[in-house]
């Protein structure tokens, strides 16, 4: 058997050989030009970028100053109800304010307006839109976190997770779960408005049997367990067991990566590009 050799690259301005398969990757350049380009964007929708790190650290104040969150729970290290309890439901605010509204209502709009179907036919795929978008949310989302965290320390004395590293790590993991719900958004909303309106819609029932407004034990118990599994139910009690340095359940954690992959296979499968 032969086989040809490489097919030497074209000089600029020749014309490309139509036998030529070979794909047009585009430089690494482009990455950071897309991701600046995304931010951008995030940063002149002052309501998406205000919303995520406003809303959480409002909710903050609001539940140091107006509950006893002083006291410190037994086997935390010392710890207090407002480091156990308030934090982590402050900071899974924060991660699924980003990943179930925000992001979805940009992926739409790029549909809306045909940017998603232009870069299909250029190097610049739109994975590469997506990944963008992603790598932006995060850097919000660190924002957000480092933000709400600084306000909590100077403003309530909080004190740091017991287990440091595995606070981040369930942080990714909450991050992915958000993500693969707000996939899920992107892929069944037809415009902009409507992924706002759907990501809302979800946001707001995942916290409601989360403990976003209360605690889940005054739930019907059915609802309690079922919220504890859903990803703003299931991220809130893994931060808490990282915050009083107990072992995090392994419901929550199966319940994070279950939101992560199921929404995200059935929005690969549902999203459309144009």
């Amino acid at each position: 058997m032969t086989t040809s050799a490489a097919r030497p690259a074209a000089r600029p301005g020749t014309p490309r050989d139509p036998d030529d398969l070979r794909p047009v990757h585009p430089p690494a350049r482009a990455w950071g030009a897309l991701v600046l380009a995304e931010a951008r964007m995030v940063a002149r929708d002052t309501a998406g970028l205000v919303v995520p790190l406003g809303m959480p650290v409002l909710i903050l104040v609001m539940n140091g100053i107006a509950f006893d969150t002083d006291v410190v729970v037994p086997g935390s290290g010392g710890r207090t109800a407002f480091d156990v309890y308030v934090l982590p439901i402050t900071l899974t605010f924060v991660v699924a304010m980003v990943g179930v509204v925000n992001m979805p209502s940009f992926l739409a709009a790029y549909r809306r307006t045909g940017i998603l179907r232009r870069l299909g036919v250029t190097p610049a795929s739109p994975v590469m839109v997506l990944v963008a978008q992603a790598v932006v949310g995060v850097a919000q989302i660190a924002l957000g976190v480092a933000v709400a965290g600084t306000v909590a320390a100077l403003a309530f004395d909080a004190s740091a997770p017991a287990s440091p590293w595995a606070a981040l790590g369930v942080l990714a993991l909450a991050v992915a779960a958000m993500y693969g719900v707000g996939m899920l958004v992107a892929a069944v909303a037809p415009t902009p408005q409507s992924a706002v309106a759907i990501g809302l819609v979800a946001f707001f029932a995942l916290g409601a049997v989360g403990g976003l407004f209360g605690p889940r034990e005054n739930l019907p118990d059915a609802l309690a367990q079922v919220g504890g599994v859903l990803p703003f139910g299931a991220a809130v009690d893994a931060l808490t067991a990282t915050w009083a340095g107990a072992a995090v359940p392994a419901s929550a954690l199966l319940g994070l990566v279950a939101a992560a992959v199921v929404p995200g296979a059935v929005a690969a499968v549902l999203f459309r590009w144009e």
